[in-house]
């Protein structure tokens, strides 16, 4: 069977490993030019607080892994299974190696070679002062908006699992425990992974024991405490250590996901292929293309992995070989995630929609249609890959559901507070670099924003507040769109840093410039089509949300059209 669980998640494996070794090692051989005789930056500037080497490259990829991925490789595939699963597959395989994996890779080797500086800074230098400060509040606020986002999806959860954020807390324990095991008792990595494992079952076992139940806001105000303290601390305390125990949750997923539908080799019953404009914004016919990447996001390409790569990845870089396998193969699993849920809900979404979904399956059309609206029915996006996952696996592995199903909600919840309190250190830099100009014109007011508590609270606050009441719903939807245009704004940054500074040959800039000005094009034309074809729809639900996202995307198209003049411009001299 050709749509069979076996066939596709065997040939997304065979793609990721052929790429890894072929066009990834040649963007590192010819292109990047890595070189471990050059000391990376977390060693030149180490400071103890954010520059300090990771005990081992998995240590690392575990940090940059859980950071990048957080809930959209799952949200994003769910939802595009409207179209059907082949393109959302397709979307996911191509946009991997062509263009994620080499935005990831090249946005944290250039931070690398920058002493750390993040891809905002580099655009600044390489283009104008003008497209970096534009860049850098764009950021900012982009940061405050996952913030907001994060803390409500977080909120939500922990209020209706309960046992997830009691893990959850047991999980920081285990976590500083081997954090002080790694770096303080130089005690061996192999042990300290062991003991850190156990505790994690352990902190598994005690969340379903002893649930923590509060409120939804209860848990902003506590979600706010620890965002600014785990941003504040030397991230060998917390970020590192819990990050990479993180890594095992995310390989034992993936291993019993990919094996569960190796085995089952069950026939993908939802349809291939519905409609190349399936309603999936706002119940308004959306082209596959250019919508796509607005849609599967981090599953595929994202501009927030160059926020995080260039923001604390770069300054715990040990050495300059291990950023492929972070950068590069961080994406790629990232795609295989995405892979295993596109393949799990094609195989098991009927039989978790019900006598429903089974009768919109006979007909792709009025699939598209209606499968949006019922996959609400059992949770969403997330709660339909969480029960078909669960199905998967517990008939291959004879685990209980219910047990799977939380553990997916814990698998998602882990990576999705990690994304949150590693936005806001990335948060906190910002905030130092846009206080810079101060430095030598009021010292003591740059003394004040640029302390580490202060430039901390700044996101936190303010995110938090946009949370509480639900305003970050009214600027979300705009959200997709300004995560790809940010991708887009970093691609062309690195073909400029490949072009003008690594100065590689012509053919090998193409590796680069090609995709990145595919991606230009691609969220160009896609802001266009939602600010003409979907913002109108918003009027007759609300006229500020309408007036607000109408402000938001014109001035993101007016900073596509600055930053591709000033690309062009740099590209010349």
């Amino acid at each position: 069977m050709l749509f069979s669980t076996s066939v596709l998640v065997a040939i997304g494996f065979i793609i990721y490993v052929f790429f890894y070794h072929t066009y990834g090692k040649a963007l590192e051989r010819d292109v990047v030019r890595a070189d471990d005789s050059n000391p990376t930056p977390a060693h030149r500037l180490y400071d103890g607080v954010d520059y300090v080497p990771a005990a081992n490259k998995w240590v690392l990829f575990g940090h940059h892994f859980a950071s990048i991925a957080g809930a959209a490789p799952i949200v994003g595939p769910a939802i595009a299974m409207a179209w059907g699963f082949v393109p959302a597959l397709l979307w996911i395989w191509f946009g991997n190696v062509f263009i994620g994996a080499v935005h990831d890779y090249l946005a944290l080797s250039s931070s690398m070679r920058h002493d750390g500086k993040s891809i905002q800074w580099i655009a600044g230098k390489l283009m104008s002062e003008r497209t970096g400060k534009i860049f850098e509040v764009f950021i900012l606020f982009l940061i405050i908006l996952v913030v907001a986002a994060f803390s409500a999806v977080l909120g939500n959860i922990f209020y209706k699992q309960p046992e997830v954020p009691s893990a959850s807390l047991f999980f920081i324990i285990d976590a500083l425990i081997v954090g002080v095991m790694i770096y303080r008792l130089k005690i061996n990595l192999s042990i300290s992974t062991i003991t850190g494992l156990l505790l994690l079952a352990l902190s598994i076992f005690l969340g379903f024991k002893l649930p923590i139940v509060l409120s939804y806001k209860a848990w902003l105000v506590v979600l706010l405490a620890y965002i600014v303290i785990a941003s504040v601390l030397p991230v060998w305390v917390l970020l590192q250590p819990r990050d990479y125990l993180n890594a095992y949750i995310l390989w034992l997923g993936l291993f019993l996901g990919g094996i569960a539908l190796l085995f089952i080799a069950k026939k993908l019953v939802l349809p291939a292929f519905t409609s190349f404009s399936a309603p999936v914004i706002s119940g308004k016919p959306s082209p596959f293309w250019p919508v796509i990447p607005l849609i599967v996001a981090c599953g595929s390409l994202s501009g927030f992995h160059s926020i995080v790569g260039s923001g604390t990845t770069s300054k715990q870089i040990d050495k300059e070989t291990d950023a492929l396998l972070i950068g590069y193969g961080g994406m790629f699993t990232e795609g295989f995630l995405s892979t295993i849920v596109v393949v799990s809900i094609g195989a098991f979404g009927g039989m978790i929609l019900g006598d429903a979904g089974y009768n919109i399956i006979k007909n792709p059309h009025i699939f598209s249609l209606k499968y949006l609206s019922l996959i609400k029915g059992v949770g969403g996006p997330v709660g339909i890959f969480a029960r078909s996952y669960a199905e998967a696996v517990s008939r291959v592995f004879h685990v209980s559901k219910h047990f799977m199903v939380v553990f997916a909600s814990l698998w998602v919840s882990a990576f999705a507070l990690t994304t949150l309190d590693t936005t806001n250190r990335i948060g906190r830099y910002v905030v130092n670099e846009l206080a810079e100009p101060l430095k030598d014109k009021n010292y003591g007011l740059y003394s004040v924003i640029s302390n580490r508590w202060v430039a901390s609270l700044i996101p936190a606050i303010l995110g938090i507040w946009l949370a509480w009441g639900g305003a970050w719903q009214v600027i979300w939807p705009a959200f997709g769109g300004a995560n790809q245009l940010l991708a887009s704004i970093a691609l062309l940054t690195a073909t400029l840093w490949v072009y003008k500074e690594l100065k590689v040959k012509m053919k090998y800039t193409y590796f680069v410039l090609i995709p990145a000005l595919f991606l230009w094009i691609t969220v160009t034309l896609a802001l266009l089509w939602y600010l003409i074809v979907v913002i109108p729809t918003f009027f007759s639900k609300s006229l500020t949300q309408a007036i607000v996202l109408i402000i938001v995307v014109v001035i993101m198209l007016i900073l596509n059209l600055i930053l591709i003049y000033d690309f062009k411009k740099s590209m010349h001299e």
